[in-house]
């Protein structure tokens, strides 16, 4: 259990110093940085404020947002989510994106966050989109960061496309991922590094969060992407939504501007969301341009 919400071990007396010094100690614990194990992730608090909640993506830890994390914790309070299965976070029995869903709104209930912001990665993006569209009462404000209602269309290219589309692929990934090494699971991500990111220390750390991540939960995850469709469901949300996007590893603009266009169909229900496009970063936009990103967030949060 966290620690700023566990009752004081030291009795209060009527003595001012042990009043102060009682205090102290709650003041101290309240601004520490804190850490909350739960089956499907743990979870690092730090600051102070409005609730955020970081969600990296597919095989990636928590690390991805450490600057992030960092710059918002001066005016938030910042939980920055590691999912079981990726990026050196040990792997769980059973572990589904489904659980990490409900076992993310029992932290919400169980820690009283009103409304909390969710900003996620990728896959981290998918379950912002999830979250906020099966309780949409219960979230804030989300942005997602490369990560979309449904990845079928990232694949074929087009909106068309529907879960029973993909059914029979999705089964396959699953099967194929259950059965696949750490090894092998390196050599496939090292074989699509380039549209990750851009610099050579940016796909090593893409690598290295690889080569820690359990093939069977990456495989599951996917699974989960290639049949849960929120482009319906989305419309559901309630709260401000910005959907940032990348396009850089296209080296054709025709490419970039199909691209757009996609992201932009899949928000059709959601005509309040806001997308905005980074045309030289690639997957990992806080690698190839923090700078940037931090200024997308900034202005949608104030």
């Amino acid at each position: 259990m966290n620690q700023i919400n566990k009752n004081p071990t030291v009795r209060i007396r009527t003595s001012l110093n042990n009043f102060l010094l009682l205090m102290v100690l709650i003041f101290t614990q309240f601004n520490a940085n804190a850490t909350t194990n739960h089956a499907s992730f743990q979870v690092n608090v730090s600051g102070q404020g409005k609730n955020i909640i970081l969600i990296p993506g597919l095989m990636s830890n928590g690390e991805v947002w450490a600057d992030m994390a960092k710059y918002l914790s001066k005016n938030y309070r910042v939980h920055v989510i590691n999912i079981a299965g990726f990026a050196g976070t040990p792997k769980i029995k059973n572990q589904s994106m489904l659980r990490v869903k409900r076992e993310l709104f029992t932290y919400i209930q169980q820690h009283n966050l009103i409304k909390p912001m969710i900003i996620g990665h990728s896959l981290g993006g998918f379950m912002a989109f999830w979250m906020a569209s099966s309780s949409p009462d219960k979230i804030g404000a989300i942005i997602s960061v490369d990560g979309l209602p449904f990845i079928g269309p990232i694949f074929t290219r087009t909106n068309d496309t529907t879960v029973e589309t993909l059914a029979a692929q999705a089964k396959q990934v699953k099967q194929y991922y259950a059965k696949m090494t750490t090894q092998q699971l390196v050599a496939q991500t090292k074989s699509g590094i380039g549209i990750q990111a851009t610099s050579d220390e940016s796909k090593k750390r893409v690598l290295d969060m690889a080569s820690k991540s359990d093939p069977k939960t990456v495989g599951n995850a996917i699974y989960t992407l290639m049949t849960t469709d929120l482009r319906h469901s989305i419309s559901k949300i309630k709260q401000p939504v910005l959907l940032i996007g990348a396009t850089g590893a296209f080296t054709n603009e025709g490419d970039k501007v199909k691209a757009k266009s996609l992201y932009q169909q899949q928000l059709t229900l959601l005509n309040s969301a806001k997308l905005v496009m980074n045309n030289h970063s690639r997957h990992f936009i806080m690698f190839d341009q923090p700078q940037w990103l931090s200024d997308q967030i900034t202005q949608f949060l104030m």
